[in-house]
């Protein structure tokens, strides 16, 4: 009886969460790449199916034409096969492979422009679980990742900065999200401490962006330094030509 109880507060619970979400507006569900990163990396992924399914039909249409030979025709059957043959590659190719989501352990391997890539991909999977608010928070993160993939574009891999942002984008921000979607659905609005699980993503994703930023406003003085340097050459230099001849 008492499991019973709790089922039906639970159940009652989650759809208090329901409602209140869809007085907010509702979980987002959005479904567009938060960022260029990650379209980046499913433009690839459809190129890869588009090449798959013109090798396929290339290689139908050869067995058709060679059999056509062998045979000396291969008559209205022969065609309707090839043609079914054609449509299932195009069905099968376009179905599988699916898109893999990268996993939350793999976020942080290999280079650090492609681990920011990867991290938006694996974002935009997470981002429908999320509260409303955070959940915009996400999608504006894609924006922020992808300026930071591109002053990394011109930064060495063993650059100190790298290391925070390894830290920050593939292991801080990731275990945030992990630990949010750890606690049961009805206790995400309870309130402890003064504050509801909800409340604390929001807040600690709200911080994680404000940090990318500052890492990408750090990277970005290193080269406004490089090119205020150069103008102030380029000025001395226009001077001394410019200066009185002697």
């Amino acid at each position: 009886m008492s499991d019973l109880t709790t089922q039906s507060d639970r159940l009652i619970e989650e759809g208090r969460i329901l409602a209140r979400d869809n007085r907010a507006g509702g979980r987002h569900r959005q479904t567009g790449s938060i960022g260029k990163g990650s379209a980046k990396l499913k433009m690839q992924h459809w190129t890869r199916k588009l090449v798959r399914i013109i090798l396929a039909i290339g290689a139908i249409m050869v067995a058709a034409v060679a059999a056509g030979i062998i045979i000396g025709g291969i008559g209205f059957t022969g065609v309707m096969l090839t043609i079914l043959a054609v449509i299932a590659a195009i069905v099968a190719f376009t179905v599988f492979p699916k898109m893999e989501v990268p996993k939350r352990a793999d976020l942080n391997k290999g280079d650090v422009r492609q681990m920011v890539g990867r991290t938006e991909l694996w974002l935009e999977s997470q981002r429908a679980a999320l509260p409303a608010p955070a959940a915009n928070i996400v999608s504006e993160m894609g924006v922020q990742l992808d300026t930071l993939g591109m002053q990394l574009e011109a930064v060495e891999q063993d650059h100190p900065k790298t290391h925070e942002i390894r830290r920050l984008v593939g292991e801080i921000l990731p275990e945030t999200i992990d630990s949010y979607h750890k606690i049961p659905g009805h206790l995400r609005t309870e309130k402890r401490a003064g504050t509801t699980p909800d409340q604390q993503l929001t807040e600690s994703l709200g911080n994680i962006s404000k940090e990318i930023d500052a890492v990408t406003r750090q990277l970005a003085d290193g080269a406004l330094d490089d090119l205020a340097i150069r103008h102030r050459y380029l000025e001395n230099r226009s001077s001394d030509e410019e200066g009185p001849a002697a």
